[in-house]
């Protein structure tokens, strides 16, 4: 399933499924959106705080179901992360997503909410910027835009980017999975678990020093996801390495260790996580990871064209 594409004149839905955030310190990007012709709605309880969480679960479910039901909304963007949005997954009535498809964009804790709605509903999802994102960086917007304007058709993902390296000379195509690395962790031994069979599997993280970040690979490979896995792209892992090279790997030797050893096609630094550029990806979309040219193709749409003006 499909949301519209985003169009002038569109209403965006916000919506604090994790942590909670000061209206002040968004008005910049509530500015700029505005600025670009956008309409944006705030659920009820959007600027809530309990302590970590922006409000109660009851209270942020409700807002994110209310998100989908509103005819008025055409795309739905997440507030921040943080943490929460686990707590509301045995909440959601997942119908109400099937019966109303909608774009839908986060990252880092959104990862569980992405990932599922592709899962249990066939929806496809963005991990991309949120209103806590810096926005004025000109090349995270226009990925974003670009994506949620002309994704109605096949498209290759520009990184904007040169860094990126690749792991082996082959292509392979899936559906892409993925996400904050230790979110996805979070979901093993779940119902809400991540299914990565014949997937291309996205990893990012931020802030988890080498050993943790062998840890949770090690804890995917022992439940069997990775090998299982057609590809990876490895996007920021930002500050996540280490100066201390006497008394741990480095982040590369963990990687080499984890992922290459499986001998999967596999993209190094593609600029997309917690740091900038954030480029926007489809969750849930059949992709074609190109190591030989380090290409991103999406092959399919990932938007409906929607209504023709009258």
């Amino acid at each position: 399933m499909l949301g519209n594409k985003l169009s002038e004149g569109n209403t965006i839905g916000i919506v604090a499924p994790s942590g909670p955030e000061n209206k002040e310190n968004i008005m910049k990007n509530i500015e700029l959106l505005t600025s670009l012709g956008f309409k944006l709605k705030f659920g009820k309880n959007a600027f809530n705080r309990n302590g970590y969480l922006a409000g109660s679960d009851k209270d942020r479910v409700n807002d994110l179901m209310e998100m989908f039901i509103d005819k008025t909304v055409d795309l739905i963007m997440c507030l921040r992360g943080g943490y929460g949005s686990s707590r509301l997954l045995p909440l959601i009535d997942w119908n109400i997503i099937k019966n109303n498809p909608k774009t839908f964009i986060g990252y880092s804790d959104i990862t569980v909410l992405l990932n599922e709605m592709y899962r249990r509903c066939n929806l496809i999802t963005f991990h991309g910027p949120m209103l806590t994102s810096n926005l004025l960086e000109k090349r995270t917007l226009e990925s974003l835009l670009s994506t949620l304007k002309n994704g109605f058709k096949p498209y290759c993902i520009d990184s904007y980017d040169s860094h990126i390296k690749s792991f082996s000379n082959s292509i392979t195509e899936g559906f892409l999975v993925g996400g904050n690395l230790s979110l996805i962790c979070s979901s093993l031994g779940t119902d809400y678990e991540i299914d990565t069979i014949n997937k291309i599997l996205f990893l990012e993280e931020i802030g988890e020093e080498p050993y943790k970040i062998d840890r949770m690979l090690t804890q995917l490979y022992n439940a069997n996801k990775l090998q299982k896995c057609r590809g990876f792209i490895l996007g920021h892992f930002t500050n996540c390495d280490t100066e201390n090279r006497e008394k741990s790997l480095s982040l590369n030797e963990v990687f080499k260790d984890k992922i290459l050893s499986l001998n999967r096609p596999t993209i190094f630094n593609f600029p997309s996580g917690h740091d900038y550029p954030n480029i926007t990806l489809p969750i849930g979309a059949k992709i074609r990871l190109n190591c030989v040219k380090c290409k991103i193709q999406v092959l399919e749409s990932v938007v409906k064209s929607g209504p023709l003006p009258l």
